[in-house]
């Protein structure tokens, strides 16, 4: 079963460059849009099933450096789109 899913992130004022140039580096990652807003970026992205969810979010995503906060989308069923 894939898993698809939207990760909206936080980081530090002025970090987004650095931090979203090493998120569209993981394999993981299908799409990486800059916001401006509440959130700084949301990113898509496609595992297998929800235990390579966790680890990308808890080995990749979340111990960069100056990411302060995200929060996941799962989604659960897709209409239109890739």
């Amino acid at each position: 079963m894939v898993v698809v899913a939207y990760v909206t992130v936080t980081m530090k004022a002025g970090a987004d460059k650095e931090v979203l140039k090493r998120v569209v580096a993981f394999e993981e990652v299908t799409k990486v849009d800059l916001l401006y807003g509440e959130y700084n970026a949301l990113v898509k992205v496609r595992v297998d099933d929800l235990s390579q969810l966790d680890k990308f979010l808890t080995e990749k995503l979340r111990v960069l450096p100056d990411v302060f906060q995200t929060a996941s989308l799962i989604v659960a069923k897709q209409y239109k789109g890739t």
